[in-house]
Formats: C-alpha cells, structure tokens, sequence
C-alpha cells in the first residue's frame, strides 16, 4: 500500500554510495580467448580505469592491479587506451606517464614506449600484427605534433625511440587508423582547425611502401564528416559519412573511378561526434553482414544483410551504443539500457540469447528506474527535443493537485547527445520525487547535421531559448510546477545554466557543474582539440570579440538573482577553476545564495567515489533547501 507524502520528501533506498557505484564509465571492451574484457572506471579506486576480465567459469578480475590506470589524454578527452595482441597479452596507455605497457595476466607491465617528455598516445589499434596508434607530442615551447605510429610489441621502443615509426601525419588531428587486409593500404580519418570532426572531415588512404606512407589521398569526406572507415577486402572500404544529413554507412571501392555506394539509407545516424577515439557505431561481421547502430532520439540496433536488407537486433541497450566487438555470430556492445550502463553479448543469429557481461545491476528493482518519455515542444528556433523522466517511487504517492518540482538537464558537449535510458543519477532525484527533464537542445547530435548546425554562431542563444522553451512547455502541459524549475549542466551544459540564469528569470535555482562563464577565457586557455571550436559556435576572433563579451554570463552576473550551486575539479584543464571563481566572487558581493564546492584530484568531469557522493548529496540537498522540502537522510548543504 503505498503513502501520500510531498514530492521532494519521499523516501528512496538509491544511496549516493550506492549510485556512485552504479554508474560505471567503459572504455572499451573485447573477446579475448574464451574471456571478455573490459575497460571499467573505478570511482572507489580514485577514478581509476581498470581493464577486467570475465572468465570462462563467470569470474571477474583485473588484468592491471592499481595503482595502474589505463587512460589516454590525446586530444584530453582520450579513449582507445587499450587493445590485446594475438597472445592474448594486454597493452595499454598508462594513465600517470602516457607511455604505453604491455602486460600478460599474472605478470607485472613492461614499457613499450620511451619516457621523452610530454608524448601521448591513445586509439590503440591490433591489426595483422601491427599495433598502431595516434601520437601526440607536445613541445616546451607550447607547440604539438600529432600522427599515427607503429609501435614495435618487443620493447625495443624503450631503449631506441625511433623504433615508433611515423606512418601518416600531414593534418593536425588524426583518428581511426586501419590497415588493409594485404597489409599494403592505410586508411584513417583526418582534420584540421578550425573545424571540429563532426564539422568537416577527410577519409584518406595511403599506399605503404617500406612501411611507411608514400603517397596518399582523400577519398571522401572534405565538405562531409566521415567517421570509422573498415576493411571489406584489399580494395572495399566501409565507413560512416553525412553528405545526405544523415550519418550513414558508404561502400567504397578503391578503383579508378573511387565508385561509392550509399548502403542502406536510413532517416537516422550511424556515427556521432568523435569526443574520444574509442567508440565505434558499427561492425562487419565474417560473412558480410553489418552490425550498426541507428540514432534518432533513441539508439537501435540492426543487421543489415549482404543484400542490403535491414532487420532490427533485440538490445536492452537503447542509447549511447557501442559496437565493441564481433566474433563470428557474435556482438559485444556497451551501452546504457533501464538499468544503467552495461555490457552485452549478443548473437545476431539466436537474439533471445543475449547474456549480460559487466553493470546492469543494482542494490534496488526497476520499479524504482523511470520509464523515459520523448516529448518534443515547438521552440522560437524550431522543434526542441527532449525525454521527460517523472517521480517514481512504488511505495510513495503525491498529494492530490500537487506538481513536482523538476531539475532541466542540460547536456555538455554542446555537440554531444542524451538518449532515453534512466541512469542512476536520474533515479536518485526521480525517487525522491524530482522529476527530471533531459533535454536536446538545438546543436545536439543524434538528429542529423541540420539539428546540430542550428547552434552555429548561436550558442547561448538557440540552447537557452531551446531549454527554457522545454522547461516552461513541460509547466505549460501541467507536468512541473512552474515555481520549482531547476536547471542543472556540466561544462557547456554548465555555460547554458548561467546564460539561462543571467538572461531569464524562468528558473528558481541553477546547478553549475565546472560550467563556461567567459567565452574569451575560454578561448585563451583551452587545449588544443577545442582551440577553435568557438569560432563555429560564436564567431572568431578577433573579429567577434564583442559577441564573446556579450553573449559571457561573467558580463551579465549583475542580472543573476537564483541562487546556485556551483562545483568544480581544480585540476581542470578545459575549464580551469578560475572561471566557477568568478562566478562565486560575484554572486558572494551581490548576497545571493550559492554555495562553492572545489574537489581536489579532480578534472574536466567527475570520478572519484567520494566526489560523485559529495556531488549528489549536495545537489539534492541543495534543491531541497530552495524549494522548501525536507530530504530524510541527506547531509545539510549551507549556503553563502
């Protein structure tokens, strides 16, 4: 029988401990032997990536012990930070030096690379005996270096750097190395400033002679976004390309004519924007079939056969899909499904045998998980998506005529995607009785090119019209009460926060999470991979100068009277920590409430086990202090 109590008070068995450990971040995962393995985040172990193996008898344990971490920092946002060689040996990037180890399991790491200087590598990739990978150099004057790399498996790298032999560079960003099946072409995808991957991009192959690169060319993409190109045979290149607005998969066969068949096209992505150098959208199975993801809100999967013929693949996975791995019949993907993120094997020819590998799993039932609801509201800028997540709670009811208090999810990125699986994060407010709406504002991935290039020269205006639009239509529909809205975002996400707050009063209370407050700041002292990036979402310098100023809350912080929370890594090299300082000071000399929460040991993004529970508990305590309702068991959050 179940309780009227107030939402906001009601009581939930997901502890912030409890949620912490729930929500694993992969990186990677392969069939190795008779065992799976996996890259898994470890948030009781500092944040520290671990790679793990499931046995054959169902037994799980680690490849590297701590303090290892296998973590990659090309680009900063990494990935691809591991692979395994023919016997059935570890390597991978190690998180403190960035070199690259191979280990065997039972046996201490050995060095592949040198240490010399500031030198990364990341997007490990085991192909016909070669182990490539993408290079960063960094100089001490400020300068970099990228290109993709061979990297010899013996160890010799260590005593002679010159043994990492230099196969491709010629563009200042590099991704997806592949080799051909005979071993004489190389493939990869390439850009440069200052566009972003999903922006434009070029496939190019190169013919290897001596093992290194001769001569090359671009065979797609340049006014596209190509993505992940696969080997069908010596002259068949398969890959990913949005020509049409839509990233679908593209046969190239490498002859005279550079013929190119657009295979299976669908209202819907297979590809997203390239953040890490680890996720892949599809794969060729041995008899020709592909396995691949189509995007539009939700993930799907499907086999498309040889006769181009389509057919959906049952998953409980239903955003964020990985294509891990294929063996025969069989596929490994990540993914998040109604119990969080996972990781599966499925088998194309019997569906009904898919067998949960790693995550999934809670201390509490599904009851208590939210069902997504996709809703889409008319914006000023055109359709805004979104998936509205409701209090749930299976012993707890709201009192009659009374509308829940709501918290907007706003995306980082801003080129990135949420899609309709509850997390735990989600669930920790839901069964409290705070709903949550995660929105898609108009710049997300996940709805073709048009979708994602309505946020050009606009951000900080289509993305806060877009999420006060979501906010208030959903209060409009009777579903939030319009006086208890939050807003809460990391990083970009946390840049819309504090436009929203400082442009619009439609909000009661923001939550930044190590959010953008000064666009020129940012353009100062971010890295490299982003260095540009404003200059498609605002304009570039010096030219739009006064539109970095006007459209930056740190301009407009005499508007902002909602009180806030603010949280911040001060190790954060992408929005470093004198930004949230600003936004603090000023919010401190105006008397508004806030309060300021620093985590040491803490980056661009949230790792650390105790950081993630800090986090959760004072964000909920947070809202329930400005929205009036007691939260049982939840520390107090004072206020400045």
């Amino acid at each position: 029988m179940t309780s009227a109590k107030p939402y906001g008070t009601w009581p939930s068995p997901l502890t912030a401990e409890a949620v912490s450990a729930a929500s694993p971040r992969w990186d990677g995962a392969r069939f190795v032997g008779d065992e799976i393995w996996w890259g898994d985040s470890v948030p009781e172990e500092g944040g520290r990536t671990a790679v793990r193996r499931r046995a054959a008898s169902g037994e799980v344990s680690d490849v590297i012990a701590a303090p290892w971490s296998a973590r990659s920092r090309v680009h900063e946002y990494g990935g691809g930070s591991w692979t395994t060689l023919d016997d059935d040996s570890l390597v991978f990037v190690e998180k403190a030096d960035q070199r690259v180890w191979r280990v065997a399991p039972g046996e201490k790491p050995r060095p592949l690379t040198a240490q010399s200087g500031d030198v990364r590598y990341g997007g490990l990739t085991w192909e016909r005996g070669s182990l490539l990978a993408v290079r960063e150099r960094h100089s001490g004057s400020g300068s970099l270096h990228r290109d993709i790399v061979q990297i010899p498996v013996d160890g010799s790298a260590v005593r002679e750097p010159s043994a990492v032999v230099s196969l491709a560079e010629d563009s200042r960003f590099l991704a997806h190395p592949t080799l051909s099946p005979d071993g004489t072409h190389l493939a990869w995808i390439a850009w440069d400033h200052p566009d972003m991957a999903w922006d434009r991009a070029e496939l190019r192959v190169g013919r290897l002679e001596d093992g290194v690169v001769a001569e090359w060319a671009t065979v797609a993409g340049g006014s596209s976004a190509p993505l992940q190109p696969i080997w069908m045979d010596d002259d068949d290149l398969l890959y990913a390309d949005d020509p049409t607005g839509r990233w679908n998969l593209w046969r190239l066969r490498l002859t005279a004519d550079l013929h190119c068949e657009h295979t299976a096209p669908a209202d819907a992505d297979t590809g997203g924007p390239l953040w890490t150098l680890g996720q892949r959208w599809f794969a060729l199975l041995d008899d020709g079939r592909i396995v691949a993801v189509r995007t539009h809100g939700a993930d799907e999967l499907v086999v498309i056969g040889t006769d181009g013929a389509v057919s959906g693949l049952p998953c409980d996975a239903i955003t964020g899909i990985s294509i891990e791995d294929v063996r025969g019949s069989r596929v490994l993907i990540s993914g998040a499904g109604p119990d969080g993120p996972a990781l599966w094997v499925l088998d194309v020819d019997d569906p009904a045998a898919a067998e949960l590998v790693a995550g999934g799993d809670s201390s509490w039932g599904r009851e208590w998980m939210p069902q997504a609801r996709a809703v889409t509201v008319d914006g000023p800028h055109g359709s805004v998506h979104a998936f509205d997540y409701p209090p749930t709670n299976p012993d707890v009811t709201a009192p009659d005529g009374e509308l829940p208090p709501y918290v907007v999810f706003v995306h980082g990125g801003p080129t990135d995607h949420v899609g309709g699986a509850a997390s735990a994060k989600i669930a920790y407010l839901t069964s409290r009785g705070i709903g949550v709406l995660d929105v898609n504002y108009g710049g997300s991935s996940g709805y073709g090119r048009a979708y994602r290039e309505r946020l050009r020269g606009q951000w900080g205006v289509v993305d806060v019209d877009d999420v006060i639009a979501a906010a208030t239509g959903h209060a409009d529909a009777g579903h939030a009460d319009p006086q208890r809205l939050a807003i809460a975002g990391g990083s970009a996400g946390g840049w819309t926060v504090l436009c929203a707050l400082t442009g619009s009063d439609a909000f009661a209370a923001g939550i930044s999470r190590y959010g953008v407050a000064d666009l020129r700041a940012l353009a100062e002292d971010t890295h490299d991979f982003e260095a540009h990036y404003l200059d498609g979402l605002v304009g570039p310098l010096p030219a739009a100068s006064a539109l970095y100023v006007a459209r930056s809350p740190l301009a407009r912080l005499d508007r902002l009277s909602t009180p806030l929370l603010i949280e911040q890594g001060l190790d954060d090299a992408v929005v470093p920590p004198a930004q949230s300082e600003a936004v603090r000071d000023a919010l401190k000399a105006r008397g508004i409430p806030h309060a300021y929460l620093a985590f040491e040991g803490e980056g661009h993004g949230f790792r650390r086990r105790e950081t993630v529970i800090r986090q959760l508990e004072a964000e909920v305590a947070f809202l329930g202090q400005v929205f009036g309702f007691d939260l049982p068991g939840i520390p107090a959050l004072e206020l400045d």
